[in-house]
């Protein structure tokens, strides 16, 4: 029987016995022509007084190869699947392998017929011809690739016919001197209308290895336009945006990326097919005029031109000359710190052997889960497939009743700093001694920079030990560090947002928000708030802007939910325009998809229509704090302009060289500092007005360790 195909089967004849049946006595009649000789008497009675049953079962299982359909073979097969309809239906879904068998009738932005030229430039007369062309455009396409060994190939489109390649080599050969070539091109460029490129701050690196670029960021990026970062505002979610995938979303155009043709990730590998990778090329470089024109018109729709102009694209021109000053780092320090830590490994090592009776590999999740929940039975162990559960947030539950998981916690973030850093960080110092990190602009949803190779943003400060490899950063010689960072930036916005008088109020009367907003929260004198309802005020303070649950909170705070929830309402309660903001927020995301900053960088949150109950919750939560962390992200963006700009202005030695959040760190000439610590603070606080007024906590050093 298959309950599933409404096939009833005998009853007490499962699939076991059907087959031991069928397997002796070879089909339904021969079982029951020999009825008699089956021993089990149920199995038998029930045969017997079934064979209605076992018969209409058979009829309806029984493949029937003999109807007449109306219809042949032939008819049933898909002549004509490469149809308009569904080449919409694969380019919605991003089918990239099947886009490419559809006819190019189907793309509205199909090729033009016309051939594009590709013209070396390898001697003094070819770029003389270029430099004079380049003078009388309007706009010209452009994308560098840089190569290994200081090699790159430099692509101009014309906006025509012709595309114009610039190699070292080339130039080289043909007696043309590299700098001169690069910096006449640039000089011809600039000025001259727009330049549209994909990764505009590539480009400064490029122009950066043949001359020194000290223009203002706002001059610097006036000329260009960067189709990676109106990408990325149109959809920050996405943080590997291709040309030949925008082209095929806003043109509706399938143009394959050389990666794609070539089946080559790295860009050598492609270059080395040169007839393919410049019929790529060829074709993304003269889809960049069209492509920009549309980002441009939906960033204008969406109220984002300004972000994009006036904030983003001057940025990228500070991020170049913060990526290019790189910040010192000690390799000796790096060791010191090393050999300090692993002191301190060793001697976590031997109290966990010792707690546990035992050595093991304390690194291994399973081994250890055995000795904490098996041999030691501490509770809250959670049997998974590999093992028992050992994440932070179960270790750090035990962590209050158990010295030894407190010792394991510890031993784990002193291994981490250990490989991530004492290690790790050597290697990203370069011949100059300093170590030149990657700070991405088009990676978070939030708006927020980020830092790679190293990630430099990640130094831990919880833990004194942890804190001093900020003392492996020194400023170069005759110079200190000025460092300056917001304080509770997100709460401050989260006031101002919300235009909550009370929470404004209470931002003006003093500098302990968590000691007054216990004082509100619980209805007590100031003086008489503990130090224990001050840490559960902060607590729902810094987690309102997290859009906190009481589950959350009782979590944070070691308490019952319910208790958590009497918090939150009473917090509600004093606040009552922080709750009515959430919730207006969190409706408008919901109605429209999408959440919004101050400076209308929008947030898209598809979690908000899933099915799962979870990820909804969770989208409610990013809505709520969207808006308010990427507010902090734009204020901390603006704030670089002005300081950077500033400094430039006032003929400064001082240079911006991190920033880490919601701090920036300065390298200045010692006689300079107190100019600059006046630019940080003043430019900082007045980055932009609210009514919470922003605050500002600067100090300076002789390490980054001093200076924070």
């Amino acid at each position: 029987g298959d309950s599933s195909d409404n096939i009833p089967g005998v009853p007490k004849v499962g699939e076991k016995t059907a087959t031991e049946l069928m397997t002796t006595y070879g089909s339904i009649e021969e079982i029951y022509a020999h009825l008699d000789e089956i021993k089990k008497k149920s199995i038998r009675e029930s045969l017997r007084e079934n064979r209605a049953l076992c018969d209409l079962s058979y009829t309806l299982a029984k493949i029937k190869t003999d109807c007449d359909l109306g219809i042949a073979l032939e008819d049933t097969k898909i002549k004509d699947f490469y149809t308009k309809e569904a080449y919409e239906i694969c380019k919605n879904l991003e089918f990239k392998a099947i886009l490419k068998r559809f006819d190019k009738n189907f793309q509205s932005g199909a090729d033009s017929e016309n051939t594009i030229t590709i013209t070396p430039v390898e001697d003094a007369f070819a770029l003389s011809s270029l430099v004079l062309k380049v003078s009388g455009l309007k706009k010209v396409a452009t994308r560098v690739f840089l190569l290994p060994e200081d090699d790159f190939l430099w692509l101009l489109f014309d906006g025509k016919e012709e595309i114009f390649c610039l190699t070292k080599e080339g130039l080289e050969k043909g007696g043309v001197d590299v700098s001169f070539a690069v910096n006449e091109i640039r000089k011809a460029m600039e000025g001259k209308g727009r330049i549209l490129t994909f990764g505009v701050k590539d480009l400064y690196h490029f122009f950066g290895r043949y001359s020194d670029q000290t223009d203002t960021s706002e001059a610097a990026s006036s000329s260009f336009e960067d189709l990676l970062l109106e990408a990325y505002l149109l959809n920050p979610l996405k943080s590997d945006h291709t040309e030949s995938e925008l082209i095929r979303y806003y043109l509706d155009c399938e143009v394959p990326s050389p990666e794609e043709a070539t089946g080559k990730k790295k860009i050598e590998e492609q270059i080395a097919n040169k007839e393919t990778f410049f019929s790529c090329e060829s074709r993304l470089l003269t889809r960049y005029e069209a492509l920009h024109d549309e980002m441009s018109r939906q960033l204008s729709e969406q109220s984002m031109s300004a972000l994009y102009r006036e904030i983003e694209m001057p940025l990228s021109y500070v991020l170049y000359r913060m990526e290019k000053e790189g910040i010192r780092a000690s390799k000796e320090a790096l060791l010191t710190y090393g050999k300090e830590l692993e002191g301190r490994i060793v001697e976590l090592e031997a109290a966990i052997y010792k707690a546990a009776g035992e050595e093991f590999n304390i690194n291994s999740p399973k081994q250890l889960g055995v000795i904490l929940f098996e041999k030691m039975g501490l509770p809250g162990g959670k049997k998974t497939k590999t093992g028992y559960s050992t994440s932070a947030d179960v270790l750090e539950k035990l962590s209050g009743e158990c010295p030894m998981v407190k010792d394991v916690l510890e031993y784990r973030t002193y291994t981490k700093l250990k490989s991530t850093y004492a290690d790790g960080l050597a290697d990203y110092i370069a011949s100059d001694g300093r170590i030149h990190t990657t700070l991405n602009q088009t990676i978070t949803a939030t708006g927020r920079i980020s830092s790679t190779e190293p990630n430099l943003q990640n130094i831990p400060m919880r833990m004194e030990l942890g804190r001093k490899i900020r003392k492996v950063f020194t400023p170069k010689e005759g110079y200190v560090f000025a460092d300056a960072d917001y304080s509770q930036i997100e709460l401050r916005i989260l006031a101002s947002l919300a235009k909550d008088e009370g929470l404004i109020e209470a931002y003006r009367m003093g500098d302990d928000i968590h000691r007054i907003t216990a004082s509100k929260v619980f209805g007590i004198p100031m003086e008489e708030v503990t130090d224990l309802q001050r840490r559960n005020a902060k607590a729902v303070n810094f987690g309102i802007v997290y859009g906190i649950s009481s589950f959350g909170l009782s979590q944070d705070l070691s308490i019952g939910k319910k208790e958590a929830a009497q918090y939150i309402e009473q917090y509600f309660e004093t606040y009552p325009g922080i709750k009515q903001y959430l919730e207006n927020v969190k409706n408008k995301a919901k109605s429209c998809g999408y959440s919004e900053t101050y400076f209308h960088r929008r947030r898209p949150i598809p979690e908000l229509k899933n099915s799962n109950f979870m990820t909804r919750q969770f989208g409610e939560r990013v809505a709520m704090n969207a808006p308010i962390q990427g507010t902090a992200a734009d204020v901390i963006k603006i704030a670089m302009l002005k300081v950077y700009d500033r400094l430039l202005t006032e003929g400064l030695k001082a240079r911006l060289i991190l920033q880490i959040h919601d701090e920036l760190l300065i390298e200045t000439p010692r006689e300079e500092l107190d100019d600059v610590m006046k630019i940080l603070i003043e430019e900082m606080k007045q980055a932009v007005t609210f009514p919470v007024e922003l605050e500002v906590d600067a100090h300076w050093g002789n390490d980054w360790y001093e200076a924070k």
